[in-house]
Parts: C-alpha cells; structure tokens; sequence
C-alpha cells in the first residue's frame, strides 16, 4: 500500500481522535479517495466531534484491512490505512466518548 509522511515512530491520528491504533500508514489522498470510493469498500460507521466540524469514518476495505478517513474543520480529507484487528475495541470505545457522536 503505497504511504507518505510516515516517520520512524508511524503515522498519528489528530489528539482529538480518543485512540490510537498502532501501526497505522498515512495514505495519499489520491489514493484514499479512491480506496474508500470503490464499490467493494463497506462503510462501518461514522463519527463527528461535538466540539468541531471533524468527522471520522470507518471503511473496510479488504477482509482484513481498514481506512480511516478524518475530515477536517475546512474540509480536507485525511486517510489512513490500518489492520481490521487492531480497531476491533475501538469502535465501540467511540460511541462512549462524550466527545463524538455517531453520524
């Protein structure tokens, strides 16, 4: 999977995002619109911030592969690709954060 600007500790997700599932590769956008485009990627839910115009989505893209998209306050998209196994907590983590709201 092709990535950008990862360093040698990997990617991160912005500090409002409550967790952090390591590893994680950062994606072009190029390349994530497109994965999260396709016809064979399952959205698994969304979130927005309560206290921002952020919005974090879950796409499952391979049997065992995830995108991450973050959408920011002025509209760019990030995305980020991470093993299914290692979100397996989190979605459920999410809806109990006061913080984010499912979409």
């Amino acid at each position: 999977m092709a990535t950008r600007d990862c360093c040698d500790d990997g990617a991160t997700l912005p500090g409002v995002v409550p967790f952090d599932p390591s590893p994680l590769s950062r994606l072009s956008w190029e390349l994530g619109s497109r994965i999260v485009d396709d016809d064979e990627s399952i959205r698994l839910g969304r979130w927005e911030h309560v206290e921002s115009s952020r919005s974090l989505t879950f796409f499952q893209v391979t049997g065992e592969t995830v995108v991450i998209r973050i959408e920011t306050p002025i509209g760019r998209e990030r995305f980020y690709g991470a093993a299914l196994m290692d979100l397996s907590d989190v979605r459920p983590a999410l809806d109990d954060t006061p913080s984010w709201s499912r979409a």
